[in-house]
């Protein structure tokens, strides 16, 4: 904990310089390039404060250094990574875990090797922190959810934590327009990033309630996953290559333990358009909540844990997002490769 306040601290309190086949999946880094072997990796959104370890490893030249010239895309939609690596039109993707698991239930050849981010992120976000302080106190409620099917999966988690069933409140779907009905007193609460539209609410002067799924009932699994096409963890050429962006990623989180600002720097840097201080925002309610690090540990670190992707499937298999009959074959997407690369 000392170390996470210390990181907190820093990220408060220093200023910021702003300055996409085969059938098998993509086969990272087939071609050569002048830089190294060529490799593409689709982020799952815009780039935020969630990435700033990637830009901070592609900053410092971790990739080069791995024999890697990566090229960072940005998707058209949060779906189009999973739907890339199986054309053979990205090497690697950051999904949503959720996204992840529905795309090996529909049969696509994608697994998931290390950690973007080491703890749920999705979250019930109450417009009034009075009118709103536990589960319970959504009943009659208008809530907000984007339509995408994990979000009733946390409504609802949420709701059984108040003893609530899925139906005690009034569901709206408003896509990705919390922030605005939110503050605008529309709705009630929605469910969001407490990373994201949390802090933008937080920053308008929104006297948010935030009920965080892995506080009520959810067990604390990894939002965001790298992965890769499943040819890529087989031995041999390919498979160095997804340890050498594996190795590359990691030192890029050690650098964001070690200055999170300037790993934030790497990011303002590579994507000049953010706004510096929403950024910091987010950077620091992520280091606050210990989103980069493992419960185990206290550094941040890519390590995918043996037992997360078991601990998030088992939730998500009774919240309904994933098949019973499709559990094994969900399960056998996840492929730790950090520490097996070190």
């Amino acid at each position: 904990m000392r170390r996470i306040a210390a990181l907190l601290a820093a990220v408060l309190a220093v200023g910021l310089v702003t300055g996409c086949g085969g059938d098998d999946g993509a086969e990272p880094g087939a071609p050569e390039g002048a830089g190294g072997r060529e490799a593409s990796l689709v982020l799952d959104f815009q780039p935020n404060a969630v990435h700033a370890a990637l830009y901070a490893a592609e900053a410092r030249g971790r990739f080069a250094e791995e024999g890697i010239d990566l090229r960072i895309r940005e998707p058209s939609g949060t779906a189009d990574g999973a739907k890339l690596l199986e054309a053979g039109q990205a090497d690697f993707a950051i999904l949503d875990i959720n996204d992840f698991g529905i795309a090996r239930r529909r049969g696509l050849k994608v697994a998931a090797v290390a950690a973007i981010v080491q703890r749920p992120l999705a979250a019930v976000i109450a417009a009034d922190e009075e009118e709103v302080r536990v589960p319970a106190d959504l009943e009659g409620k208008t809530v907000g959810v984007t339509g995408v099917p994990s979000d009733d999966a946390v409504l609802d988690t949420v709701l059984a934590a108040g003893g609530l069933e899925p139906d005690a409140v009034k569901r709206r779907t408003i896509g990705f327009q919390s922030v605005a009905l939110l503050a605008a007193g529309r709705i009630d609460a929605a469910t969001a990033f407490w990373n994201a539209e949390g802090v933008a609410l937080r920053q308008r002067g929104i006297p948010t309630q935030e009920l965080r799924v892995d506080e009520l009932g959810a067990p604390r699994y990894p939002e965001l996953v790298l992965a890769t096409g499943s040819s890529a963890v087989r031995p041999g050429p390919t498979r160095d290559a997804a340890c050498g962006v594996v190795r590359a990623l990691e030192s890029g989180y050690a650098e964001l333990g070690r200055d999170p600002n300037a790993a934030l720097d790497a990011l303002l840097k590579a994507v000049p358009e953010l706004d510096a201080g929403d950024q910091r925002g987010q950077l620091a309610s992520l280091v606050a909540a210990e989103a980069f690090s493992r419960p185990d540990g206290d550094a941040p670190t890519a390590s995918l844990e043996a037992e997360a992707g078991p601990l998030w499937l088992r939730w998500a298999t009774g919240a309904g997002i994933v098949d019973p009959g499709a559990v094994e074959q969900v399960e056998g997407g996840f492929v730790p490769l950090t520490e097996e690369c070190r």
